[in-house]
């Protein structure tokens, strides 16, 4: 007869370890993948307790039968299985906003939305909690410095709904950045965001010089919108580093980290989306040149950097944990 799963403790509930696989070709195990191997075979426990509900298609236990299947079988397959099940699941997610989103301009308003809703999560964890532990000052530096930036491109460019939101987020980190300072400076965790901030200043402000629009604009605000559309799909670097050195998320942080991720694939779906539609006009009305290359890469590279996180984030929030704990290079 077969038991239930074991009952687990507070502790083993309150954090998640997400391994990075089974070893099923040989050699030993280390901790992560023993780890590992005990979650699949409670996720077989409990199948094999809910069998008869599994088949019973509309049923409760019957629904969440199949998702701890599906969810088994995704966790056993290799990385490059579970790289291409991504890449699928992204492309149909464009799918579907291409037939849902008439106008895909309005994708790029979500984004900074959804931005401004992520900052607006990390205000009110710094208001209730009073800490700013695994917040990296950083990279809300780093934004706010390119958040400056293109609200200026926008004033001298194009003044339009985008400046408006722009200007809000602006605010909010500064606010953000201004609590980490000086009000809550000794819950920052400053040995741990340790990223080098002109690792990624000088590498896109030299970059800004070379590619930047061809456009009839001045060719200094040429260059700030390249330099923000650069340092914009870098900017979250120093916050993944602070994630990594910690091992652990609290939950208002992953909600923030996890919306800025979702502001990124609404972003790089807005471009690539608005391309299709214009038959390639829009691909023209960036310029010459390798610079609308390098604005679709920019955006994909930045949506790519934030996906792991994202994966993690889904898979610990179906689950019911509260924090998420991070294994050496989930992000």
């Amino acid at each position: 007869m077969c038991t239930g799963p074991p009952v687990l403790s507070f502790q083993n509930r309150a954090y998640l370890l997400f391994p990075s696989g089974i070893n099923r070709y040989g050699g030993s195990l280390s901790a992560e993948e023993e780890k590992e191997q005990e979650e699949e075979e409670e996720e077989e426990l409990v199948l094999l307790r809910d069998g008869d509900d599994v088949v019973q298609m509309g049923s409760e236990k019957g629904k969440k039968g199949a998702v701890r299947a599906v969810r088994a079988w995704v966790r056993r397959q290799p990385p490059s299985v579970k790289a291409v099940l991504g890449v699928a699941a992204g492309v149909a997610a464009l799918v579907f906003l291409w037939l849902v989103v008439h106008d895909h301009d309005n994708l790029f308003v979500a984004a900074e939305a959804c931005h401004a809703a992520g900052v607006a999560v990390l205000v009110y964890k710094l208001a209730k909690d009073r800490t700013c532990a695994g917040i990296s000052l950083k990279s809300q530096e780093l934004t706010a410095i390119f958040l400056a930036v293109r609200l200026y491109c926008s004033f001298v460019m194009e003044y339009n709904i985008h400046t408006v939101l722009d200007a809000a987020t602006l605010i909010t980190t500064l606010w953000v950045i201004y609590m980490i300072r000086y009000k809550l400076r000794s819950t920052y965790m400053e040995d741990k965001d340790n990223f080098t901030f002109y690792h990624v200043i000088i590498p896109c402000a030299s970059l800004a010089l070379i590619v930047h629009p061809s456009t009839h604009h001045f060719l200094i605000n040429r260059i700030a919108w390249a330099f923000c559309v650069y340092l914009e799909a870098v900017s979250v670097l120093p916050q993944l580093q602070v994630m990594q050195n910690t091992q652990f998320v609290e939950s208002l942080t992953a909600h923030y980290v996890f919306a800025l991720g979702v502001a990124r694939f609404l972003s790089c779906a807005h471009w690539i989306l608005q391309n299709f539609d214009s038959h390639g006009f829009l691909w023209s009305a960036l310029g010459h040149g390798p610079w609308p290359y390098l604005v679709i890469l920019s955006e994909i590279v930045q949506t790519f950097i934030l996906a792991d996180f994202c994966y993690y984030y889904v898979k610990s929030l179906i689950g019911g944990y509260l924090v998420l704990r991070l294994p050496s290079g989930a992000v």
